[in-house]
C-alpha cells in the first residue's frame, strides 16, 4: 500500500515504481486525495488498486490530520497490506501510525524536511508545528522497519532532529529516479533560453530566478527566462500579485504542465535555486533531457550537478551570485552543449528509474 498527499504524483514521481512492483507479481494499492478521473484511469492501468483518502496535504488543522489517520486505518484494515510504504510528511506519520495502530509493517520515504523544518522556525506558530511534527515522526518510525532518505543531509538532520531513534532503520535512494527512456536528449537552439519548473514557492528559489531574470532580462536581448508551475495553497507561496509584476518585467509564465518535455526541449539552461530539496525531479529531468543546469550548493541539489562539469553550483538565496552564473552560460553556448552531454550521462548512471526502483523494492525486504 503506497500512500501519497499529491495526486498527480502517483504518476508523475511514482508511475515507473508501481508498475515495477506489479511486474514483479505485487498486488499494489495507493492512496491520495482529489483524484482527477485520467489519473485514477491511468493508474488503473497500471493495474493498482485506487483509492480516495482525505489527506490535507498544505493544511494545519489538527483534526483534519486525526480524521486522516482513522480513515488510513480503516482502509489498512481493509485491505490488510503486507506493507504500508508513505512518501511525503503527512502520509509517513499518519499513515505510518495506522499501519502501527494495526500491527502492519510500514516504511516511510523521506523526499524532503519540508516546511516544517525550514522556513517555519520564523514565527512562534512555525515553531509549535516544527515541534509537532518532529515529535509525530519519531513516534510514526518507531514503527517503521525502514526509513529511506534520498540525500545525507536530510538524513543527518532527521536524525539530529530526534525524528528518528533507531539509525540502523536508515536507508539510502537516488532520489526516485527519471526514466531515460521518455526523457531523451533534443539538439539544443542557439539562443539562451532558462527554464524553472515546480510549485511558486519562496523555498524553491523562486524570488531569487526572477531577481536574476530580470536583471539578465535588463542587460541581454537575446536571452529568455521561463517559470512552469503554479502558485500552491501552502504557506510559503508566491503571491499571484507578484508573479504579475514578474510577467510584466518579461518573464515568461508557461502555467502548469502536463507533459514537461516540450519545455525543456525548447530550453537551453535549466534553473532550480532551491532552498533545500530531498532529490529534486525536475533537475534529473532536464539533465536526462541533455540540458545544462544552474542549481544550489544545498542538501538535496547538491549531489545532482557535479560543478563545472554537468552544470553549477551556486549559493542558495543568493540572487547575484545566479545571476553571474546564469549569464556565464548564456555568454558560452559550447559550455552549455558540454554540460548537457555529461548531465545526460550522469543520469544514466547514477538516476535511471530502473536501477532505483530495483534498489527501493530491495528496502521494502518484500520476498
Amino acid at each position: 500500500m503506497l500512500n501519497g498527499s499529491y495526486a498527480p504524483s502517483l504518476t508523475n514521481f511514482r508511475g515507473d515504481f508501481i508498475r515495477a512492483m506489479i511486474a514483479r507479481g505485487f498486488d499494489v494499492h495507493v492512496s491520495a486525495p482529489d483524484i482527477p478521473a485520467e489519473i485514477r484511469a491511468e493508474v488503473q492501468g497500471y493495474g493498482a488498486n485506487v483509492h480516495q483518502s482525505c489527506v490535507d496535504r498544505a493544511g494545519m488543522n489538527i483534526r483534519n490530520d486525526v480524521r486522516y489517520l482513522l480513515e488510513m486505518r480503516r482502509l489498512v484494515k481493509s485491505i490488510q497490506p503486507d506493507i504500508v510504504v508513505g512518501y511525503t510528511i503527512k502520509p509517513n506519520i499518519w499513515g505510518g501510525l495506522a499501519a502501527r495502530l494495526t500491527g502492519t509493517a510500514s516504511i516511510s520515504m523521506v523526499t524532503g524536511l519540508g516546511y516544517a523544518f525550514g522556513e517555519s522556525g520564523n514565527n512562534l506558530r512555525g515553531r509549535v508545528i516544527g515541534t509537532l511534527s518532529r515529535r509525530l515522526y519519531r513516534l510514526a518510525t518507531s514503527g517503521n522497519k525502514a526509513v529511506i532518505f534520498q540525500n545525507p543531509d536530510d538524513r543527518d538532520d532527521f536524525i539530529a532532529a530526534g525524528c528518528l531513534s533507531d539509525t540502523a532503520k536508515v536507508r539510502m535512494t537516488n532520489g526516485s529516479g527519471v526514466n531515460v527512456t521518455q526523457f531523451t536528449p533534443t539538439p539544443l537552439a542557439d539562443q539562451p533560453i532558462f527554464l524553472l519548473i515546480g510549485r511558486l514557492l519562496k523555498a524553491k528559489g523562486v524570488r531569487e530566478y526572477t531577481e536574476a531574470g530580470l536583471r539578465l532580462l535588463g542587460e541581454r536581448a537575446d536571452c529568455r527566462v521561463q517559470i512552469a508551475g503554479f502558485i500552491d495553497d501552502g504557506p510559503d507561496s508566491i503571491t499571484p500579485e507578484a508573479l504579475d509584476v514578474w510577467i510584466k518585467g518579461g518573464i515568461e509564465f508557461l502555467g502548469s504542465l502536463d507533459d514537461v518535455r516540450p519545455a525543456l526541449a525548447a530550453a537551453t539552461v535549466y534553473v532550480l535555486p532551491s532552498y533545500r530539496e530531498g532529490t529534486p525531479r525536475t533537475v534529473l529531468e532536464a539533465m536526462a533531457s541533455g540540458r545544462a543546469v544552474i542549481t544550489t550548493d544545498a542538501p538535496g541539489c547538491r549531489e545532482t550537478v557535479k560543478h563545472g562539469e554537468t552544470g553549477l553550483l551556486v549559493p542558495p538565496r543568493d540572487a547575484d551570485a545566479l545571476y553571474k552564473a546564469m549569464m556565464q552560460l548564456a555568454d558560452d553556448p559550447k559550455l552549455r552543449v558540454k554540460f548537457g552531454a555529461a548531465g545526460r550521462k550522469y543520469c544514466e548512471e547514477k538516476y535511471d528509474v530502473a536501477k532505483v526502483n530495483d534498489i527501493l523494492i530491495g528496502h521494502l525486504e518484500l520476498s
